[in-house]
């Protein structure tokens, strides 16, 4: 894969200015409406099909401190409608709507808990009557009616991402319903989707590895959202939410000059930016505020601590590094890469296949104001976690000795290579990355060429860079095995709702009765897209030529199988 390079020009044939990386394989456009909105294209026409992306800048970094787990919730929210997607009679359900958001406010200042219950008894007889008015599931019927696949939506620190896989055909339809849902927020069946995130709360409790993981990001960042402001959010603050703050967040944050959209499949790029421009363009475009992240001290010795709970006991250790587009990361990534490959890592072979640990693994995250390299293993029955934790830290020091063929580094360079290739042919995975990209304020010449960069990096520098980073500044958690004491959230008593789910809004209607292609199908002639050759005359050969990357995919077929012989299943497990 040749190195690419940045382009700012538009060929004189688009409609629509944008930019783009001469070279790209994956061939992105990126546009910017006048409100600031990021459209990123990258167009594939190997299905009728498009992976659709509305990507956020935002996420647990940027809850309020006093709201976390904020982010979260309003992604849930979001696939309640608007006051004309969902809702029989907006003005009536708005009424109520206004008196639970009130209640919810007296929720928070309430102290006394029997004033609180008698608050959630209100919120709950109040809810059952806004509840009358509501068009039950309305956006799920949509897209479900559009053949979408996938429908989901995800937050984490720094990203709230909105997913659908569409058929191409119905693309309009898409952004009329987006369009609508990200109009504006409406806060309907909230107190019955906060159950919904209680239960989530409650199976993160549940989690041995998710405890451990919370304390490790504690130990990693003790000042920083990444480490103090979980995803989920706390027990206290789940039970006490604020309409009102995430309405604020909501006006705050989600606007276009602080979004994006991502298409990966088949598309036409001046086609899909006019309907963009219809459905997005008129949106506002208002100043983002981001708070002023804290900057952390340096870890100048091992910190660690102990987790308990019911499962097998592992040990985590883990390194901060700086962020995003720095030196670190790309360095990081390579030296995760001779650490742990599955195959040939120093992990992979002086822990896994020695077997002085169980399933002892490395990983790299990388945000924006930091990264860092995890280290994980479970111990061997009669084995201490301190043992566990040597051995981790001891692959480290064999990557400061140098103590890795001198091969390693073009080979796992040429590993990620292909990987990226691979890449190419899933649509959620270009989506995932030009998302990655938009999020993380990466430039896509940055993205396309890290691993020519990567590449130019010699064993001498990654072993002096490894010294210089890695020493005793490292933070450890014990998970072993114990009674768990943690805080889970009891959900209030609910009052099973009565939601009207025969009729319809006008909006649902309208969207309904829009017009899309129908889907033309391609039937394949197999005789003319698969070439035929015999070699030597004896094996017949049959190849289709990749015209998407430089992978190839090779199949030896022999007619026989273990219904033949019950040893040929295991017998093939020995080729190489």
């Amino acid at each position: 894969m040749g190195q690419a390079k940045a382009a700012d020009s538009t060929p004189v044939d688009s409609k629509y200015p944008y930019t783009s990386v001469d070279g790209d394989p994956f061939g992105m456009r990126l546009y910017t409406l006048d409100n600031g909105l990021k459209v990123y294209i990258s167009v594939n026409k190997a299905e009728p099909r498009v992976q659709t992306n509305i990507a956020v800048r935002t996420g647990s970094k940027q809850d309020p401190s006093d709201a976390t787990g904020l982010a979260h919730y309003l992604e849930h929210m979001l696939f309640k409608g608007s006051s004309r997607l969902g809702s029989l009679n907006w003005e009536e359900e708005k009424k109520h709507l206004d008196v639970i958001s009130a209640l919810y406010e007296q929720l928070r200042a309430a102290k006394n808990e029997d004033t609180r219950k008698q608050i959630l008894h209100q919120i709950d007889s109040v809810s059952g009557v806004a509840a009358t008015f509501v068009a039950a599931n309305e956006y799920d019927k949509l897209i479900s009616s559009m053949g979408a696949q996938g429908t989901n939506a995800y937050t984490s620190n720094e990203r709230t991402v909105y997913i659908n896989d569409i058929p191409s055909t119905e693309l309009e339809r898409w952004l009329a319903l987006e369009s609508e849902r990200f109009s504006e927020l409406v806060l309907r069946l909230f107190h019955t989707e906060l159950e919904a995130v209680y239960e989530e709360y409650n199976r993160g409790q549940d989690s041995d590895f998710r405890q451990g993981y919370y304390k490790l990001m504690d130990l990693l960042f003790p000042t920083h959202p990444y480490g103090q402001q979980s995803t989920i959010g706390t027990s206290d603050h789940l039970k006490n939410p604020s309409m009102v703050k995430i309405h604020d967040y909501f006006k705050r944050r989600y606007v276009p000059n602080n979004m994006a959209i991502v298409l990966a499949g088949d598309v036409d790029p001046d086609e899909t930016m006019a309907m963009v421009e219809k459905y997005f363009g008129k949106f506002k475009k208002q100043e983002v505020v981001n708070p002023k992240m804290p900057v952390e001290k340096p870890i100048t010795s091992p910190q660690i601590a102990d987790v308990t709970g019911a499962d097998a006991e592992f040990e985590m250790v883990a390194f901060r590094l700086d962020g995003v587009g720095s030196q670190d990361a790309l360095y990081l990534e390579l030296m995760n890469g001779v650490l742990s490959n599955g195959t040939a890592g120093l992990i992979d072979l002086n822990l896994n296949q020695s077997q002085k640990v169980l399933r002892a693994r490395s990983s790299v995250t990388t945000n924006e104001d930091y990264s860092f390299l995890m280290l994980s293993a479970n111990n061997r029955e009669g084995q201490s976690l301190k043992e566990v934790r040597e051995l981790l830290l001891a692959q480290i020091e064999e990557v400061k000795k140098g103590a890795f063929d001198d091969w390693m580094i073009d080979a796992v360079v040429r590993s990620y290579k292909k990987d990226m290739m691979g890449q190419m042919e899933a649509n959620w995975i270009r989506a995932y990355l030009m998302s990655d990209a938009f999020i993380l304020n990466e430039d896509w010449n940055d993205v396309v060429n890290r691993y020519d960069r990567m590449q130019k990096i010699t064993k001498d520098e990654l072993v002096a860079w490894a010294n210089k980073k890695f020493k005793d500044n490292y933070v450890a958690v014990n998970k072993r095995q114990g009674e768990k004491n943690v805080e889970k959230v009891d959900k209030p008593e609910i009052t099973q709702l009565t939601i009207n789910r025969d009729e319809s809004s006008k909006f649902f209607k309208e969207i309904s009765a829009m017009s899309s292609k129908r889907l033309e199908p391609m039937f394949i002639n197999y005789d003319n897209e698969i070439q035929k050759e015999t070699i030597k005359g004896l094996v017949p050969m049959n190849y289709v030529q990749n015209t998407t990357n430089e992978i190839y995919n090779m199949y030896y077929v022999f007619e026989m199988g273990k219904k033949n012989d019950l040893m040929i299943p295991l017998a093939f497990k020995y080729l190489p």
